[in-house]
């Protein structure tokens, strides 16, 4: 593949041009299995290339968390060598949340396909195969009118009338896990009702169904302590406010606030 604006060769589909600093892919969708990545390379509404990562396991069992970590740095390498506006992620949950903690790139988990990520093999190829299910989910919602990023730092995103928060530090994990997603602009603390059902596993933490506005609702549980947060998101609507709730619960899941 040659770069779109002046033709120098590249030595992967979609890297950036250090000859002109031309960006030739604008995102990267990941496909993780538990021993290999597939990386699809986008430019707009165009596949421009596809590069696949795998490792081995030392035995038969799950990777050794060094090999996990050395896995998941060599996605992230291969991410960083596009320089992509967005990258976008499914498939197996350890690499994926090793991944995304090495990147400094907007990061969105994607709903998983029934195909396995990363089928058919390795190495790199020109968009010549057909897409696959997690691929095409992605292309069919690129047309959609981009979210709001805010900038505003996570702890600065807190306020209201009310600053207890229930859980005490888990209860902070769970608000700060929201107060770092990019679409959410600020968290209002509820009151706290004591008279929930009992809770036997810790605090568990779950954001609610988007409303009408594209806001949604953190409700946090600790043994018979409620308290329901108001999420203001940049989302502009119940569909994108859906798909920001998607992104939050996935984000408490892997914090380990919420249960598979």
């Amino acid at each position: 593949m040659n770069c779109r604006r002046c033709g120098t060769p590249l030595r992967k589909p979609g890297d950036y041009c250090l000859t002109c600093n031309t960006a030739n892919a604008d995102a990267v969708v990941v496909e993780f299995s538990a021993d290999r990545a597939r990386l699809t390379m986008l430019d707009e509404d165009e596949v421009v290339g596809e590069t696949t990562v795998t490792t081995r396991p030392e035995s038969d069992e799950q990777l050794t968390e060094i090999q996990l970590r050395n896995f998941a740095g060599r996605v992230a390498d291969e991410i960083r060598r596009k320089r992509p506006d967005t990258v976008y992620a499914a498939g197996a949950r350890e690499p994926l949340r090793e991944t995304r903690a090495q990147v400094h790139h907007e990061f969105y988990r994607v709903p998983d396909a029934e195909a396995g990520a990363g089928e058919g093999g390795s190495g790199e190829s020109t968009a010549g195969d057909d897409a696959s299910p997690v691929v095409s989910w992605v292309l069919d919602r690129r047309g959609d009118r981009a979210l709001q990023v805010v900038e505003t730092p996570p702890r600065e995103k807190i306020g209201g009338s009310h600053s207890t928060l229930i859980g005490d530090r888990k209860g902070r994990k769970a608000v700060g896990t929201v107060a770092q997603h990019p679409h959410v602009k600020k968290i209002v603390p509820g009151p706290i009702d004591a008279g929930g059902t009992g809770s036997r596993t810790g605090l568990r933490a779950k954001a609610t169904r988007a409303g009408t506005n594209g806001n949604v609702r953190l409700l946090l549980r600790d043994g018979s302590s409620v308290q329901e947060n108001r999420i203001v998101t940049t989302a502009m609507d119940r569909e994108t406010g859906e798909r920001v709730r998607e992104d939050l619960n996935e984000a408490l899941r892997d914090a380990e606030l919420q249960d598979e």
